[in-house]
């Protein structure tokens, strides 16, 4: 064989090598879903909500049924009573999320943390400043840590497919309000003196519920779980005092994210400042601010969205909130864009964004939305069981 001619076969073997050889593909992106949702399952009476999850509720039901259509690998549930012995996180894993409904699928979350909140643990001082410290009824709440009837009502219960490190939590129920350097601290509009005594501004606990942050072991590492449920801006008088600690329970988060000693800054274990540099995170919860509508002091969220850890990201958005706003007459006044609402709170107030999950920068974001199906749409029937929507986002590495 000439040489031209042997070159040549060996050039025609050598593509049909390469022409038919295996190609390995990539490898599949690791997700992980992130989500919150405000379930409304509460009772107003302790132990009313193990005794309703016992007796089988529909509500609940659907919840779950939420939950296991968008099978969220983290979820904190706003507004889920906490009781020291985890029955009620018990009876709805066991018989709501581990039992397929409305025609979903099952799930179980082999891990979860719950612990104690402010809301209705009293505090012993006439919070309300009308005269008594109350022992009883809705004037009781008022007096309460947080607004609640009994301890650990409207509580908060997360839920993961993924190990949570329970000994390096870190939890904020008992930092004092006043601690805060500049404290957004009420004044009353006709005196224009502090609305709180001194004593009992001294005292005052800044987080209404409690603020979590729980280092989770995820495929993407580990990312700390900033969970928290700020009070309503709403229930308050001219000094705007539930308005004001909205704005500093948001602010809490600010001050964890920014860089800097903060000896004040210590959690309920002693252990003092905010979190390292370079940690993952995702804020999440019913944060009770809407950019642009609603009771909030203006620019109380965007200590958060604007916060510069906080990775920006298209705001998770649903067809149904478009739907629901366009049948409600109070949105037409409305600034913030329809699509994004999180909430309806009736014909008067209209539907608002309240609902958070903010990734930290350092994390990709693949996907996200607002379970609020249109009318007619799949479980569109489930979302009467709460006045809230699940707001979900799929995580990534970034490339």
């Amino acid at each position: 064989m000439r040489i031209p001619s042997l070159l040549a076969f060996l050039a025609f073997g050598l593509a049909a090598c390469h022409a038919t050889a295996p190609v390995a593909p990539e490898p599949a992106a690791v997700s992980l879903r992130v989500a919150t949702f405000n379930t409304s399952l509460y009772s107003e009476e302790a132990g009313g909500l193990v005794a309703r999850l016992g007796a089988g509720d529909e509500r609940a039901r659907k919840i779950a049924a939420i939950v296991q259509r968008q099978r969220p690998d983290i979820v904190l549930l706003n507004e889920f009573d906490y009781d020291p012995e985890g029955r009620a996180a018990d009876l709805f894993q066991r018989d709501y999320l581990g039992v397929g409904q409305h025609g979903e699928a099952a799930i179980t979350y082999p891990y979860r943390y719950l612990a104690p909140v402010n809301t209705g643990v009293p505090s012993g001082l006439d919070l309300d400043r009308n005269g008594v410290v109350a022992t009883e009824g809705r004037a009781r709440g008022n007096d309460a840590w947080g607004y609640g009837l009994h301890p650990g009502q409207y509580g908060m219960l997360v839920l993961s497919q993924y190990p949570i490190d329970a000994d390096a939590a870190r939890t904020f129920q008992l930092l004092r309000w006043s601690t805060m350097p500049g404290a957004m601290a009420p004044t009353d509009p006709a005196t224009r003196q502090p609305w709180y005594p001194a004593q009992i501004w001294a005292q005052l606990r800044l987080s209404s519920k409690s603020h979590w942050d729980l280092p989770i072991a995820t495929p993407l590492g580990t990312v700390h779980l900033l969970a928290a449920h700020p009070t309503p801006p709403v229930f308050d008088g001219p000094e705007r005092r539930n308005a004001a600690r909205n704005h500093d329970e948001i602010r809490l988060w600010a001050e964890f994210l920014t860089p800097g000693d903060k000896p004040w800054l210590c959690d309920d274990q002693g252990r003092c400042g905010g979190l390292p540099e370079g940690e993952r995170f995702v804020i999440v919860g019913d944060y009770n601010a809407d950019p642009g509508d609603g009771g909030s002091l203006p620019g109380t969220i965007q200590q958060l969205l604007e916060h510069p850890r906080v990775l920006r990201y298209p705001t998770p958005r649903s067809e149904g909130a478009l739907a629901a706003a366009a049948a409600n007459p109070a949105n037409a006044s409305h600034r913030s864009s329809p699509a994004h609402d999180t909430a309806r709170f009736g014909p008067r107030n209209g539907n608002f964004r309240v609902d958070y999950v903010l990734p930290s920068v350092g994390l990709a974001v693949a996907g996200s939305g607002v379970f609020w199906p249109a009318p007619g749409e799949p479980g569109a029937d489930w979302i009467d069981a709460t006045d809230h929507r699940m707001v979900w986002v799929d995580l990534e590495k970034p490339q």
